[in-house]
């Protein structure tokens, strides 16, 4: 089936009747029943173009494998037999000429040998049979049967033939065996001449093969493997080539086609005809790249599973941009914002805060909306709906701290942090600067929306925000009065929701449009990110184990207070006390009878540790892990006996996240602080003091346990970055050498509080 053949039947066969519509969204991909995978010549085939790439087909076939031991329908329609065929008659021929040459030469050395070039469809025909029993062996190990379809453009001209392939193909599914299917190249035409594949492998295009068949078996999700990673809008070897995520129809005369892979004669334009064909036909299609060792062992099974991966082909053309698109927006629109002046950063984020108050009532009426979905929903426990919650009183005091937020953005962005004099009239500045588009991704909470818009309207930083489809009503209104305050200095575009059905997952991907993920959210959704985020840094903890020491030395009236107000004052908070460790000199003595009375009377679950359940004859549940972050009123009590030992246990169980000390003795409290290597370490003080709002940030946009760049709770000073600045009149470094006539000062010039560039 030649390409030009198999287009033309694009144009003169009638469509068969739709089976149905085509997905709309990758998500609703996990539904795909039966599924065609097309395997490109230059998936199949090795760089060399003689042979078969086998690592890559082993892990081809295991995913089909898996796929059909789902429950699903697989097919596949594969090139690869003329490049076995070449493989192994090369090998014959040159065994052939070794051999005459030894026996005419009567000598040892042999001339050197040439194949001459090998004719397609006599490769073909000795590939086949090859192609076919390595596919059976793989298939095999995984407990799967495969059956070998040969097809030629008759086939598709006969009505009778049609007929019989179609009720053979049934046949085989219904037996639950995986149809591989591929053109006789042996019998069909030669294809297009074409100068630069003289000599080269000339694999017949299967993209119009595979989509005949997805048409003609109502196949729910078609799979084009090639060498590519999908559809680009412009050749992908230009420097402006930008991946497109999803195509749609109406979308060709926006695409710029390159030349073909190395092997094969269909090339991405007949890809994208036979992809628009099966779309039309009611089967859904998927261009990805089927050769990049790091994703061929799971392109095809992300794919059903519905992630971000190749160009997906969809009729449904969103109404709004794609996410791609909104980080490109976010992007200009904020360095745009950047450049404002101090002061007109700060009157946004205070038309921000009048509109809060102003729009009360629309805000509120949406939220009542989130809160009536989400309680008849049933999915969602107290505490969550809580948080989801908003009122006058939080809106008033949500626009308090905005006005507190504008007052400190006037000395954030572009501050002279350190001025040298390299040398005369050659003078070095470091000073604070955005860090670009920052990804914030939350859960429930929608006060977090105008929190955390204010804090990267104040540092210059453009904003990607995904919050929660349990708050989408509220976050929808919130937003737009973010847009209204950022439009009074053109800079509306520099904050965008995401509302499109986006993964996090996907969204963690864009490492070459995002700068910064912050996950505002449980720990599992900060442990998600942290594993989906290869390419962008994450701001965050994904736990928060914090501790409270009580030493030999406590007060009995701090100890109970501490302790008190860091378990149950929030027991959800991340800064709530995990684990209580005491002194071994305190057990049966009134600090600790009275330290467990109060946690019952509080009615906390206690965990006993492994040291303290030894001391007791009748003890509480041990504790599974000393790691648990319980997030509820419960929490472990451990023994230790000594300072030391309990760093000790802080650095082997905690989370670097806040760690306390009650003790009267000063040289103690100095030690433990010097030696707890968290990002908060407090002495006499309750863990909840954990908070931007509390150490006098205004807000925070989370808690970091990192260990560069920012640590601890971070509000606008960990939402900077800075550049250097080196100002001169012609200096090269020519001058500085042993020929030149200057000389290196490296002297430092005083800053003064408040300077800017």
């Amino acid at each position: 089936l030649a390409s030009e053949a198999t287009l033309g039947l694009i144009h003169y066969i009638s469509l068969p009747r739709a089976h149905g519509k085509s997905f709309a969204h990758r998500s609703e991909l996990k539904q795909a029943k039966r599924i065609v995978v097309k395997l490109g010549s230059a998936v199949v085939t090795r760089g060399d173009e003689c042979g078969l790439a086998l690592g890559r087909l082993a892990s081809i076939v295991e995913q089909v494998a898996m796929l059909q031991n789902q429950g699903r329908e697989m097919m596949i329609v594969t090139s690869g037999a003329v490049a076995f065929g070449k493989q192994r008659l090369r090998h014959e021929i040159l065994l052939s000429q070794s051999v005459r040459q030894a026996l005419h030469s009567g000598q040892n050395q042999l001339k050197d040998m040439s194949v001459p070039v090998l004719e397609a469809r006599a490769c073909a025909a000795a590939g086949q049979s090859g192609l076919m029993a390595l596919y059976e062996a793989m298939f095999t190990q995984y407990s799967t049967c495969t059956a070998q379809i040969l097809v030629t453009n008759l086939d598709f001209h006969d009505e009778q033939k049609r007929r019989n392939l179609n009720s053979t193909l049934y046949e085989l599914l219904r037996m639950n065996i995986v149809p591989i299917i591929n053109t006789n190249d042996a019998v069909v035409p030669p294809p297009v001449p074409n100068s630069d594949l003289q000599g080269v492998i000339s694999i017949k295009d299967n993209d119009s093969l595979a989509a005949r068949l997805a048409v003609e078996m109502k196949v729910d999700l078609l799979i084009a493997l090639s060498d590519v990673e999908g559809l680009y809008d412009s050749p992908p070897s230009t420097d402006d080539a930008k991946l497109i995520d999803i195509f749609y129809p109406g979308d060709q005369q926006s695409i710029t086609y390159g030349t073909k892979s190395r092997v094969g004669i269909g090339g991405m334009e007949a890809k994208v005809k036979a992809a628009l064909w099966a779309l039309q036909g009611g089967t859904s299609v998927v261009i990805a790249n089927g050769t990049h060792p790091k994703v061929t062992g799971h392109v095809i099974t992300d794919i059903v599973e519905g992630k971000k991966v190749g160009t997906f082909f969809s009729e449904v053309k969103p109404a709004g941009p794609t996410v791609e698109q909104q980080a490109e927006m976010a992007r200009n629109s904020g360095r745009v914002l950047a450049s404002l002046l101090p002061e007109q950063r700060g009157e946004i984020i205070c038309c921000l805060a009048e509109l809060l108050t102003e729009k009360k009532d629309e805000i509120l009426s949406a939220n009542k909306r989130d809160m009536e979905v989400a309680t008849a929903s049933g999915c969602f426990s107290q505490a969550l709906i809580n948080r989801l919650s908003l009122s006058t009183a939080k809106l008033n005091s949500l626009a308090i701290g905005l006005r507190q937020i504008a007052v400190s953005s006037r000395d954030s962005v572009g501050r002279v942090l350190r001025r040298t004099r390299v040398a005369n009239n050659l003078e070095l500045e470091q000073i604070t600067v955005p860090i670009g588009v920052l990804l914030v991704i939350f859960e429930s909470r929608p006060d977090c929306l105008p929190q955390v818009s204010a804090l990267a309207i104040a540092s210059g930083n453009a904003l990607l925000l995904k919050g929660g489809k349990e708050a989408s009503n509220t976050n929808k209104v919130l937003h737009q009065l973010t847009q209204e305050a950022l439009s009074i200095h053109g800079v509306s575009d520099a904050i965008q929701l995401v509302s499109t059905r986006e993964e996090v997952e996907d969204l963690c991907r864009l490492d070459k449009m995002i700068d910064l993920i912050i996950p505002r959210g449980s720990s599992e959704l900060v442990r998600d990110i942290q594993r989906a985020a290869k390419g962008i840094p994450v701001l965050g903890h994904s736990e928060g184990v914090c501790h409270v020491y009580i030493d030999s030395s406590a007060s009995i009236d701090k100890a109970i207070d501490i302790v008190r107000d860091s378990k149950c004052d929030y027991p959800a908070a991340c800064n709530a006390m995990e684990t209580l460790l005491i002194h071994r000199d305190l057990l049966r003595t009134p600090v600790f009878d009275q330290l467990i009375d109060m946690l019952r009377t509080e009615h906390v679950k206690i965990h006993a540790g492994p040291r303290f359940a030894s001391y007791l004859t009748f003890s509480p549940s041990e504790v599974k892990s000393l790691r648990t972050e319980y997030g509820d009123l419960e929490c472990c009590i451990e023994v230790v006996d000594t300072m030391q030992d309990a760093v000790d246990h802080i650095h082997k169980y905690g989370s670097s996240h806040t760690d306390v000390i009650v003790t009267e003795n000063e040289e103690t409290a100095e030690q433990f602080v010097q030696q707890v290597d968290s990002a908060c370490v407090f002495w006499n003080c309750s863990t909840r003091f954990a908070d931007g709002y509390r150490f006098g940030l205004g807000a925070e946009v989370g808690i970091s346990t990192a260990r560069i760049h920012a640590r601890g709770p971070v509000g606008l000073e960990g939402l900077l970055t800075t550049k250097w600045v080196l100002r001169g009149e012609g200096h090269t470094v020519a001058d500085f050498s042993e020929q030149g006539s200057m000389k290196y000062l490296h002297e430092s010039i005083p800053v003064p509080q408040g300077s800017f560039t």
